[in-house]
């Protein structure tokens, strides 16, 4: 992406892109058709993580195309602002910033997309900067930038293949999203995809649509196949670890009330990515994410429930807020 050189090489811990979009939100606990209020805000899973890992107090970077417009100069300022890197991210005028806008009735959330032909999905390997990514750790994607389009395809393929070329690792969410693509359509990029991950991190939802399967069993066995470590969301009560041939459980957090789970997933990957670039054992990155993602499910927004480094050490010593 286009932008300052202000980053050296080995300065960055995780480096992400994607498509971040305006985001209004439905408030009252109205549908978009009864609604009088609708709340702005942004989101974008790899933006959403980038943020995660700033809070937490590692060095992130994220990369992506916004129209410049409003909406668009609107977002980079506020990632800007959360203490992420964004001098590759771009304010193009090929095309506006893309839109989503969410509605949360009766505890059921759904999101209507308005991202076709949005400035993101224009992006093309020719917009990654390779000596950006080399200056990273890790590599985060997720399958929902190549949902967007060919050429989308093109650049994540072409990300991971710098990122492997310079030693980097590459950690891969599927992030399944049907409302872009079919299935049919997503299995034939996003698995191959996860062939080439050091860390996939699917949801176990997502992987009994991928293999086609309900079988844990068989999900474990094709997991086995991968080089990588799988990473396994949302199991009944834990995450589970797949090293190798070791199948370990993570115990979720327990928490009091549920408010918004949007983001959940995002956090989680925040936290295990801390993990990761700060030398933890999977188990423990996984405790970490799991945290983390306990946290996000507690407030509404995509990101805005991320907890800071302060935080989440209060937390585990055990100590509470004090008000005053």
């Amino acid at each position: 992406m286009s932008g300052s050189k202000q980053q050296d090489k080995g300065m960055l811990d995780v480096v992400t892109f994607g498509e971040s979009m305006a985001l209004l939100i439905a408030e009252g606990g109205k549908g978009l058709e009864y609604a009088s209020n609708l709340s702005p805000s942004f989101g974008g899973a790899e933006s959403n993580v980038a943020i995660g890992l700033a809070r937490l107090g590692q060095a992130s970077g994220w990369c992506g195309r916004l129209g410049n417009d409003a909406f668009g100069r609107r977002i980079i300022k506020a990632i800007r602002g959360e203490g992420v890197d964004v001098s590759r991210a771009e304010l193009t005028d090929e095309a506006p910033t893309g839109l989503m806008v969410r509605e949360n009735v009766a505890g059921k959330s759904s999101v209507y997309y308005y991202r076709k032909l949005s400035a993101a999905s224009f992006m093309r390997p020719e917009h990654l900067d390779e000596a950006y990514i080399a200056s990273s750790k890790v590599l985060h994607l997720t399958g929902i930038t190549p949902a967007l389009s060919a050429s989308c395809i093109e650049a994540a393929h072409a990300a991971v293949q710098m990122a492997k070329q310079n030693g980097v690792k590459v950690s891969f969410d599927p992030n399944l999203r049907l409302k872009l693509w079919s299935l049919e359509e997503a299995r034939k990029v996003l698995l191959p995809l996860a062939e080439q991950a050091d860390y996939f991190l699917p949801g176990l939802d997502e992987l009994k649509l991928l293999y086609q399967t309900d079988s844990m069993e068989t999900i474990t066995d094709k997991l086995k196949k991968l080089p990588g470590i799988s990473i396994i969301k949302g199991g009944e009560d834990c995450t589970y670890v797949l090293e190798k041939d070791k199948l370990t459980s993570v115990p979720y957090f327990k928490v009091d009330q549920v408010i918004d789970t949007v983001g959940a997933g995002d956090g989680f990957c925040a936290g295990f990515l801390t993990g990761v670039v700060r030398g933890y054992s999977m188990e423990e990155a996984v405790r970490l994410g799991n945290l983390i993602g306990s946290q996000v499910i507690q407030a509404v927004g995509d990101w805005e429930g991320l907890p800071s480094a302060v935080e989440i050490e209060q937390l585990l010593s055990g100590k509470g807020h004090v008000e005053r």
